[in-house]
């Protein structure tokens, strides 16, 4: 399977819907138009259509697609509405909460937000898939929901009052969404048992995926970068990044993906390439067991010392370009395990402005893991305590500083991998 990088390749988590990012991995947006008349019912056929060419599960679910097909298309819709209600209970005998349909509106405001712009609180939201309860990815830095304190893992049991459950992500949107200005009451429950309520102002976001300091005073000098979303412009971002901290003699990287949810695919595999000069960097796979590899190409901005913070916010495109670096050797991460997003998604237009993402393949990390649900294990776990994780969202100023354990383990191990460099160097 080819993954086109000339058209929207949503990559490995995050579609932002007016700041509710849904996880997906991979997700491919194709050109073209649809291949149906502008009608309800070829509505619903069209959905089927596309399911039924791509899905990755050749099974759909242990269901037979063929019959169910017969059951939606047999029924007549006198509304797009209604056509709408019954594309998403169809999909949901797939049990992915990946495969989803978008009406006109949500789709837009993919298409649009995946520029890096958007309106909302700042919360990526997914469906856990084995519960169905709607669980907070990771919130955006600087936002409504960051400085309120919400965490990832957070599940959202209430949303201004009204009950989540059987709720899907496209309805948590709908609700979660407004007009800027206004606010939203989302009650959460924490490690099973804690419930908060979060009032939260809708606001317009503007996201900078790339943070960048040069830091003179940590072991002469190394350069620190805050990747928080992998959007149209972080590829672009992060090479320029890089290429200055390289101007202000950086002797080693931090790469910080803590709380970064994905985004775009092509995205995680150029920024690989800028830290990794041979090697592969992901593998896909999709129902026929046809399998496409991305892989370095000679073009690395730097082969300085490099270590990774990862958390289990770190997700989809997080963890295509953390596995990539782990299992060339050419990081070290740091932190816990990741969210464990292995799938692919392929967003698709359809008839009457809607779209819909279907889940296309599976990916691999080089060394040929299936991260999904498992996640990708750091080389140096540190697990942050409740107490130090609410010091770091209550004063970000100590974030990625001596006061953040993570970030003071990742110093530890890359002055000692400058070190050992440097010790090599002098004995050549």
């Amino acid at each position: 399977m080819k993954i086109q990088t000339n058209g929207l390749v949503i990559g490995a988590t995050a579609l932002v819907l007016t700041a509710v990012a849904v996880t997906g991995a991979g997700l491919y947006l194709p050109r073209g138009v649809a291949f149906f008349k502008d009608s309800p019912k070829e509505l619903v056929d069209e959905v089927w259509q596309v399911v039924d060419r791509f899905y990755v599960d050749g099974t759909f679910n242990q269901k037979d697609w063929r019959a169910i097909r017969k059951q939606y298309i047999q029924k007549n819709y006198k509304t797009k509405e209604e056509a709408y209600k019954a594309t998403r209970l169809m999909l949901k005998n797939l049990g992915d909460p990946y495969t989803r349909f978008m009406d006109p509106k949500e789709f837009r405001d993919l298409q649009v937000e995946t520029s890096g712009q958007l309106i909302g609180v700042g919360i990526q939201l997914s469906q856990n898939e084995k519960t169905k309860k709607l669980e907070v990815i990771a919130p955006i830095e600087d936002t409504s929901a960051s400085k309120a304190g919400i965490l990832s893992k957070d599940i959202i049991t209430k949303i201004d009052g009204k009950s989540t459950v059987g709720m899907d992500v496209n309805q948590a949107v709908q609700l979660i969404r407004g007009k800027e200005g206004t606010s939203v009451t989302l009650t959460i429950q924490r490690d099973g048992t804690q419930v908060m309520n979060f009032k939260l102002l809708r606001q317009q976001i503007e996201i900078h995926p790339v943070e960048a300091k040069y830091r003179p005073k940590e072991l002469g000098g190394i350069g620190y970068i805050r990747l928080k979303q992998f959007s149209a412009n972080a590829a672009t971002e992060m090479g320029t990044a890089i290429q200055k901290l390289e101007s202000q003699g950086a002797t080693g990287y931090v790469l910080d993906l803590r709380s970064n949810p994905g985004g775009l695919l092509y995205g995680a595999i150029d920024i690989a390439r800028m830290w990794l000069d041979q090697g592969k960097i992901v593998s896909t796979v999709n129902r026929q067991g046809t399998g496409d590899v991305s892989s370095a190409n000679g073009t690395a901005i730097t082969k300085k010392p490099l270590v990774v913070l990862v958390d289990g916010g770190s997700a989809s495109a997080s963890e295509i370009l953390s596995g990539a670096l782990q299992d060339n050797k050419r990081a070290q991460l740091v932190g816990t395990k990741t969210f464990g997003k292995g799938l692919v998604q392929s967003v698709r237009p359809l008839s009457d402005g809607a779209g819909m993402a279907v889940t296309i393949a599976k990916y691999y990390t080089p060394s040929g893991k299936d991260i999904n649900h498992a996640g990708i294990k750091p080389d140096v776990e540190i697990k942050l305590t409740k107490a130090q994780i609410q010091q770091l969202v209550k004063d970000r100023t100590k974030f990625a500083t001596a006061a953040d354990p993570q970030y003071a383990k990742a110093l530890q191990i890359l002055q000692a991998t400058i070190a050992r460099n440097g010790n090599a160097a002098q004995k050549k």
